[in-house]
C-alpha cells in the first residue's frame, strides 16, 4: 500500500514538473514575441522653413446688407398686379406691385375737368380785371380756384404713384408675401429686398486692440458653408462707444460680393490685422496633432533601438500655433528651421516609432487655395 502511494506521488510530481516546464517555455516564447519590431510606418514629410505673417485676430462676424429693407405698402389697397418673382434680382425703380387705382383715376378725371374749367375762368377773369370790369377780389378768387384745382390734380396723381410700389434700390428679392387680389393695409410687408454687392460684415474686438485697428485696414473672411473660399475687404467704420457689458467695440468692414455668395445674417470668421508681422513656420494643417494638453508635431530624426542600432524614427514635439492661411497653420514656437516634420500619417504614430518617408504624394499646403469648383 505504501509503495503504491509513493508511486502515485512520484507520477504526480513528474506531471507537475512537466506542466511547469511547458508553461515556462510558453512564457519565454511570449517574451520573444514582444520584442518583435513592427514594420516602419509610411509617412510624408516637409522641411520646416520660416515665413513672415502679419499678427492677426480671429473673431466671429455677421454679414449685413449695405441696403436692406422689407418693401411695404405705403397706402392701403387691393393688389391688382404683381410684377416680380421671388429670389430675382431687380433694378432701382423697377415696378414690383401695383394696387387697384380705379377709384383714384376716376377722381383724377373729375379733378382734371375742374382744373380745365378753372383755367378757362381764370383766363376770362384776367381779361376782365385788366379791363376794370370786375373787382380785384373776384380776380383773386379765380386765381385761388385755379391753383386749388391744380393742387387737387397733383394730390390724386401722387396717390396713384404711391400705389405703384417700386424697388427703392437695386438688389435681390426675398420670398413674396402677398397674393393677387389681397387687401393690403398701410405698412403691410410685400417682399424683402437686399443689396448684396458690396456687403458689410460686423464684428467686435476687445478694447485692448482697438488702438491697433484703423479705418482702411484689410480683413479676411471665411465661412464654413463656403469651404475653400476667402473674401477680402477693408474696415470702413469703428463704433464710437465701448460695450459696457463685454468691453468690446463693434467694427464694420466692406467686402466685394459680385456673385452674391455672402448673404445677410450669415455667420463668418473674420481675421483682422492687429500688429506688426511675426515670424512663423507654416505647416500643412494635417501636420498638427491637436490635444487638450497641447498641440504637437512629429519630427523625423535618427534614433537608437535597445540594441544600439540606429534607425529613422520620430519624436513628438509640442508646439504653439498662431493663425492659419488656407491649407497652412503657422507655428511660432517649438520648431526650428530645417526640422523634418511629418505631414501625413500623424494619427498612427507614437513617440519613437520607426518610419519610412515617401513624399511622392503630399498633402495640400497652399496659403491661397483655389478649388476648381469655386
Amino acid at each position: 500500500m505504501a509503495k503504491r502511494m509513493v508511486l502515485m506521488l512520484t507520477v504526480a510530481a513528474a506531471l507537475l514538473t512537466g506542466l511547469g516546464y511547458f508553461k515556462m517555455r510558453q512564457v519565454q516564447a511570449a517574451v520573444k514575441a514582444n520584442t518583435f519590431q513592427p514594420p516602419p510606418e509610411a509617412i510624408t514629410t516637409i522641411v520646416a522653413k520660416q515665413d513672415t505673417w502679419p499678427t492677426t485676430l480671429k473673431v466671429v462676424g455677421t454679414m449685413v446688407a449695405v441696403h436692406g429693407v422689407t418693401v411695404s405698402a405705403d397706402l392701403p389697397g387691393v393688389v391688382d398686379r404683381i410684377n416680380f418673382e421671388s429670389g430675382k434680382a431687380v433694378r432701382e425703380g423697377e415696378v414690383l406691385v401695383e394696387l387697384d387705382t380705379r377709384q383714384e383715376r376716376a377722381q383724377l378725371a373729375a379733378n382734371e375737368a375742374q382744373r380745365d374749367l378753372a383755367k378757362i375762368n381764370y383766363a376770362r377773369y384776367e381779361q376782365l380785371a385788366k379791363a376794370g370790369v370786375i373787382s380785384k377780389m373776384d380776380y383773386d378768387k379765380a386765381t385761388a380756384d385755379q391753383r386749388q384745382t391744380e393742387a387737387n390734380v397733383a394730390e390724386i396723381k401722387a396717390t396713384i404713384e404711391r400705389k405703384t410700389i417700386k424697388a427703392p434700390f437695386s438688389g435681390v428679392l426675398g420670398i413674396r408675401q402677398v397674393n393677387l387680389g389681397q387687401y393690403l393695409a398701410a405698412g403691410a410687408p410685400i417682399v424683402p429686398l437686399q443689396s448684396l454687392n458690396p456687403i458689410y460684415v460686423n464684428f467686435s474686438v476687445p478694447q485692448e486692440v482697438l488702438g491697433q485697428i484703423r479705418v482702411g485696414h484689410s480683413v479676411r473672411l471665411t465661412t464654413e458653408n463656403l469651404a475653400g473660399l476667402e473674401f477680402t475687404g477693408r474696415v470702413n467704420a469703428i463704433d464710437s462707444v465701448v460695450d459696457e457689458a463685454t468691453r468690446n467695440v463693434q467694427i464694420q468692414a466692406t467686402l466685394a460680393n459680385p456673385e452674391g455668395k455672402l448673404r445677410p445674417g450669415m455667420f463668418s470668421q473674420v481675421e483682422v490685422g492687429v500688429g506688426a508681422q511675426q515670424t512663423v513656420i507654416p505647416l500643412p494643417a494635417s501636420a498638427i496633432s491637436y490635444a487638450p494638453f497641447g498641440d504637437s508635431v512629429f519630427i523625423v530624426t535618427d534614433l537608437k533601438d535597445p540594441k544600439g542600432n540606429t534607425y529613422r524614427g520620430v519624436r513628438q514635439q509640442f508646439v504653439k500655433v498662431a493663425g492659419s492661411r488656407g491649407d497652412q497653420v503657422g507655428v511660432i514656437s517649438g520648431l526650428k528651421r530645417g526640422d523634418e516634420v511629418v505631414t501625413s500619417g500623424v494619427f498612427k504614430l507614437r513617440n519613437g516609432a520607426a518610419v519610412a518617408v515617401n513624399n511622392k504624394v503630399q498633402p495640400e499646403n497652399n496659403p491661397n487655395p483655389r478649388p476648381e469648383d469655386n
